[in-house]
């Protein structure tokens, strides 16, 4: 049976609205949501599928998911912000705003290189419970404890967790707010977006169940199985540090939810991703509200990192805390275009050049390891209608 499609589409983007559907009837979608905003104006809006793997609860307009890495991007917008304030120096020590960090010669280390990957701070050495991870005190101090497992700003490797609890300290240490609440009070709220970084349990009713993918068949790429070759690697302690971080289990518990995990646990649709990254694709400004200034976005799609990575089995672009495209993920065909995919196919980004913000939002994961095959439909669609 055909997904029913909701919300609206400009007659212009009917492509992506057929782009939509077919990842229902041929790639697997359960439910989801995309949204394009063009030069400020929502153009595509689009919802439908079920929130639950039982697929009883239908998919609405206000249904919101664990959107995992897409929450890197919300975050790392947040320093950017504090930089635009004249509040925090992306090129100075860390040490400057968090003096405990500087142990174990981390010192030196600048902000820049959190966001950009280069700290070599990609796992936890200690072993960590689960409980854990929902403690900030807890984990920030582990990382200001421990050192580099590779020397900072040698190579670039993805902090896939380590990176919303090191940018986030930076921003609570400066603006005296959590990483969530400054997200809401400065980017979500104003811009009306519905983008959060810990929610309560009045969220649960309309949160959508995450489903994690199959796992591949033999022959089929594993990236975790490569991963996990050395347990005691980087690249295994930054994704299975502590072993239920990445269960179903975890990701649709309230504790996860209600925790600041700004690395991996945002909840968005892809209407409030798409205003976001709306105003980025148009000199940081939408309907009279600014999140950045213009020359602040020029750090969010100037390189700082390419080429193979040191905790990932593949390669990796990145600029300070934003996915850049690479010829395997492509964000659209413009060279400016900065965002963040989430693990299972999630993505926000923002185009400066055709003045695109984009947001897709699911519940079914892939095991594909940068772009999954339904937003990359999606980009193409958009693109082929502008």
């Amino acid at each position: 049976m055909a997904a029913t499609i909701n919300g609206e589409c400009d007659p212009r983007f009917a492509r992506v609205r057929d782009a939509f559907a077919e990842n229902f009837a041929k790639r697997g979608e359960v439910g989801a949501a995309v949204s394009v905003v063009v030069d400020g104006r929502c153009v595509v809006d689009l919802w439908g599928g079920h929130a639950d793997k039982a697929k009883t609860t239908p998919w609405n307009r206000d249904t919101i998911v664990n959107v995992w890495s897409t929450t890197k991007g919300l975050c790392a917008m947040c320093a950017h912000r504090l930089a635009d304030q004249g509040k925090l120096d992306l090129d100075v020590p860390v040490a400057n705003y968090w003096p405990e960090f500087a142990a174990a010669g981390k010192g030196s280390i600048k902000v820049t290189q959190l966001l950009n990957h280069k700290a070599g701070l990609a796992a936890i050495r200690a072993p960590l419970q689960l409980d854990d991870v929902f403690n900030w005190t807890r984990v920030t101090e582990e990382l200001a404890r421990q050192e580099p497992w590779w020397t900072p700003g040698s190579k670039h490797g993805y902090h896939a967790i380590t990176f919303g609890w090191l940018v986030g300290e930076v921003v609570r240490r400066v603006s005296g707010k959590s990483l969530g609440t400054y997200f809401r009070d400065e980017i979500a709220r104003p811009l009306g977006a519905e983008a959060y970084i810990g929610i309560g349990p009045e969220f649960d009713a309309r949160t959508a169940e995450i489903i994690f993918a199959p796992p591949p068949q033999p022959g089929e790429p594993n990236l975790f199985a490569e991963m996990l070759k050395d347990p005691t690697s980087v690249s295994a302690m930054a994704i299975f540090n502590p072993p239920a971080l990445f269960q179903a289990t975890t990701t649709n518990s309230r504790a996860w939810r209600a925790a600041e995990i700004p690395g991996a646990n945002g909840h968005a649709n892809a209407r409030g991703l798409a205003r976001i990254y709306g105003a980025l694709a148009r000199g940081g400004e939408i309907d009279g509200i600014r999140v950045l200034s213009a020359r602040q976005i020029g750090r969010c799609y100037t390189e700082q990192s390419n080429g193979p990575d040191a905790v990932l089995p593949i390669t990796t672009r990145f600029s300070l805390g934003f996915m850049l495209s690479q010829p395997e993920a492509m964000l659209g065909p413009n060279p400016r275009a900065f965002g963040h995919p989430g693990a299972g196919g999630s993505l926000g980004f923002a185009d400066p050049d055709a003045k695109v913000g984009f947001g897709y939002v699911m519940n079914q994961m892939s095991s594909e390891a940068l772009m999954d095959p339904r937003p990359k439909a999606l980009i193409d669609a958009i693109y082929a209608s502008l």
